[in-house]
């Protein structure tokens, strides 16, 4: 089976003002047969806790589907989030892209 990998990059702050566009091109990933979506927040400054509610949401669908929802490049103050609210045993949080890609290719050359 072919892993297809769908990469999501959101920008700025992830807040109740963009968790619906979020969550509706997480969606559409879905819909084009993502298996596993990577959330690079690279690019995200700041996330509340609607941003984080979104995240959550979107884990317990995807996981429903058997797919795989992973995270990677955060900041520290998104790290801080995840660490204080328990989320970093949650999701596979991934330190940046790279990290993401060696495990997977691991894996799919394991297999």
């Amino acid at each position: 089976m072919t892993t297809n990998v769908q990469v999501i990059q959101p920008t700025g702050i992830l807040d109740s003002t963009k968790a619906e566009e979020f969550r509706q091109a997480v969606e559409e990933l879905l819909q084009d047969g993502a298996n596993v979506i990577l959330v690079d927040l690279k690019d995200i400054t700041f996330i509340d806790s609607s941003g984080l509610g979104t995240l959550v949401v979107l884990l317990k669908k995807i996981r429903g589907l058997n797919r795989s929802l992973c995270i990677c490049s955060t900041n520290d103050q998104v790290r801080m989030l995840f660490e204080l609210t328990s989320m970093d045993r949650v999701f596979d949080l991934y330190e940046n892209r790279q990290a993401f890609e060696n495990a997977h290719l691991s894996v799919s050359e394991g297999v």
